[in-house]
């Protein structure tokens, strides 16, 4: 959550980022009447605290003294419903505040473009469009012909959008992740294979869960939840704590499944492993000093345009405009993968650097000559497997039907190519 001292001294600066994402400006300005409440009760709790403790010294030096404590007692015996009325107050009233500014979302960062998804702005494209002499068939549509996915027996056993990976397919996912591993590994990241389920409270560190509540799986009479995403179980790593500032950053490259209900919202992409409800992704997390974030992020982002292009497919990165990043990131960067059969580019993963946002709703910080300062934390989808194997099996389909496999793909996934049974 964003700092409440940026509230109560530059609200307009809130406002403006409000009125940027398209949010109401009316929540800043209830959140700081809940503040002045908070504050003004705050003090006159203190002062009955106060007053409560020279009463207490009163009776006892009017015992010492011998004289009558009559007065005090009287005193001592009214102050603590006085007391705990105005504290039952005081506790309301920050909770209400509290409760508001953890959904405040992030302060948009000068370089988003302002508006919808329509002002989203093209930075860099990445590869050759390829040319097919066929028609290119969807991934969906090709797979299922070469009997590697069927989508139809899920859908019947568990729900749509769940799938069967089959043969060759699950070679190939595991051949992404491995190689995605190898890659981040080489690059000084630590590999993470965190929890699947997270409590509430490590999750809300990570979001505002009131407004991802209804796209997250709940584990039904326990205070779990299955994650949507590696980042915040890596977020949650470091959850309460305060790290050697010597140590940072901590870089993590996480893998584990993934699992949204919102896959299955809009009406979109129905057929095939682009738009599911559970996939695998690797994921990188950093937790890096304030004065290191811009640094981190294009680290990170250089990671994932080197992947891409090991991948030889085409692909764009795109900076998101205000009202179409999510409320966490100060900016967000999503990189688009080509897909011959729709001739259009589709998104595949996305880079976010997030500030001390979430350190913030974590109380995670860093320890530097005995100061405790928030962290600042970034994420990026390296690889998210499913809808990678869908724009591989798009780009790299041949006319007989089999796919090749990338050359940086091949030694982790033993094949060439994957091709037609006889």
């Amino acid at each position: 959550m964003i700092d409440i001292k940026l509230i109560r001294e530059h609200p307009e600066t809130v406002k403006e980022s409000q009125r940027k994402r398209g949010f109401p400006e009316e929540d800043v300005d209830v959140i700081i009447s809940l503040d002045k409440e908070w504050r003004s009760l705050k003090e006159e709790v203190d002062e009955l605290r106060s007053k409560r403790n020279k009463v207490s010294e009163g009776i006892n030096k009017a015992k010492k003294l011998n004289k009558n404590p009559e007065s005090f007692i009287k005193e001592a015996k009214e102050l603590p419903k006085k007391l705990e009325d105005k504290e039952t107050l005081m506790n309301e009233k920050i909770n209400a505040r509290d409760k508001i500014l953890k959904e405040i979302p992030n302060i948009v960062d000068k370089s988003v473009p302002v508006g919808d998804a329509s002002k989203n702005k093209t930075i860099e494209h990445h590869g050759k469009i390829p040319k097919f002499k066929f028609q290119p068939k969807d991934h969906a549509d090709l797979l299922v012909h070469l009997d590697l996915l069927d989508t139809q027996k899920a859908s019947d056993m568990a729900a749509s959008r769940f799938y069967y990976l089959k043969g060759d397919l699950v070679k190939l996912n595991f051949a992404i992740i491995n190689f995605a591993l190898d890659f981040l590994r080489s690059r000084g990241f630590v590999l993470m294979q965190p929890p699947y389920m997270l409590r509430r409270e490590a999750l809300e560190g990570a979001l505002p869960l009131g407004a991802f509540e209804e796209m997250i799986y709940k584990i039904e009479n326990e205070n779990l939840y299955l994650i949507g995403t590696a980042e915040h179980a890596l977020n949650a790593y470091c959850f309460n704590e305060a790290i050697d500032a010597k140590k940072l950053p901590l870089r993590f490259a996480g893998i584990s499944p993934c699992f949204r209900k919102e896959a299955g919202a809009h009406g979109k992409d129905t057929k095939g492993i682009f738009r599911i409800h559970q996939f695998e992704k690797i994921e990188q997390f950093v937790f890096c000093k304030p004065g290191d974030s811009w640094k981190e992020f294009e680290v990170i982002l250089d990671n994932s345009r080197q992947l891409l292009k090991k991948l030889d497919i085409p692909f764009r990165f795109v900076v998101l405009s205000s009202q179409d990043m999510g409320r966490v990131p100060t900016k967000t960067i999503d990189f688009e993968g080509w897909f011959p059969s729709q001739n259009a580019y589709r998104e595949l993963g996305s880079c976010s650097n997030c500030l001390d946002y979430q350190a913030r709703r974590s109380n995670t910080k860093y320890n530097e000559n005995g100061e405790l300062k928030f962290v600042h934390t970034l994420n990026n989808t390296a690889i998210a497997t499913e809808r990678m194997m869908a724009c591989l099996v798009d780009n790299f389909q041949q006319k007989d039907g089999s796919i090749k496999i990338p050359k940086a793909l091949q030694k982790y996934a033993g094949f060439k190519a994957i091709k037609p049974k006889k």
